[in-house]
């Protein structure tokens, strides 16, 4: 059974929708007791760092999540998902969970790409060009498009986390991953048939990776 946090970060519906549709079963709950039973745990979310933060403390899902960190149990970070499993967010000044080193971004204000100016959030479809031979991002074709929604971006401290890049007027991390830990910055759930095959890949994934 794949476990989807619920910490009241949104987003949860497609999650589940799109575990249903590969014949999935999962559970979404804020129960740490159930979501430990689980197999693997999906770690969604949209809304700001640090309302995040202080609905994980307070649920007592931050010191969960690090545990199952460090147990070994599949864990994907999707999204506010991703940005919160790093030491620290410029989005409201936020400490997070600390599990992946590095910070947390705000796109600069005068992105610009070909001339034209970008708008912040990015909103839209882009590539990843992924960098590591990882499970649960093979069967991928190069150039596959992914749905982007944020204005901040993850920025490890080592690249040797990084899984994937993104440009969007500056190149960053779309993807992050190490030992039990698989994170992306862009929404699967909604990012069809590519999204799924990550997705999919995932549940299928014993949770370990070689470097």
């Amino acid at each position: 059974m794949i476990g989807v946090v619920d910490y009241r970060a949104g987003n949860l519906t497609s999650v589940a929708r799109a575990l249903a549709y590969l014949g999935r079963e999962c559970i979404v709950t804020s129960d740490p007791r159930i979501l430990d039973g689980a197999s693997h745990i999906i770690f969604p979310g949209v809304g700001a760092a640090g309302t995040a933060m202080a609905n994980l403390r307070e649920q007592g899902l931050d010191v969960w999540l690090r545990q199952w960190a460090a147990e070994g149990k599949p864990l994907l970070g999707i999204c506010l998902g991703t940005q919160v499993i790093f030491e620290y967010s410029e989005e409201d000044d936020a400490g997070c969970l600390g599990i992946v080193p590095g910070t947390v971004r705000r796109f600069p204000g005068e992105l610009q790409a070909g001339g034209q100016r970008l708008k912040v959030p990015h909103m839209g479809w882009n590539s990843v060009a992924f960098c590591i031979d990882h499970p649960v991002f093979s069967g991928l074709a190069e150039g596959a498009e992914f749905y982007f929604v944020h204005s901040y971006y993850p920025a490890p401290s080592a690249e040797g986390w990084v899984a994937g890049w993104t440009e969007y007027g500056i190149r960053f991390s779309a993807a992050v991953a190490r030992g039990n830990l698989v994170a992306v910055q862009f929404h699967p759930e909604k990012s069809g048939r590519p999204g799924l095959t990550i997705l999919e890949n995932f549940c299928r994934w014993g949770g370990t990776y070689a470097q």
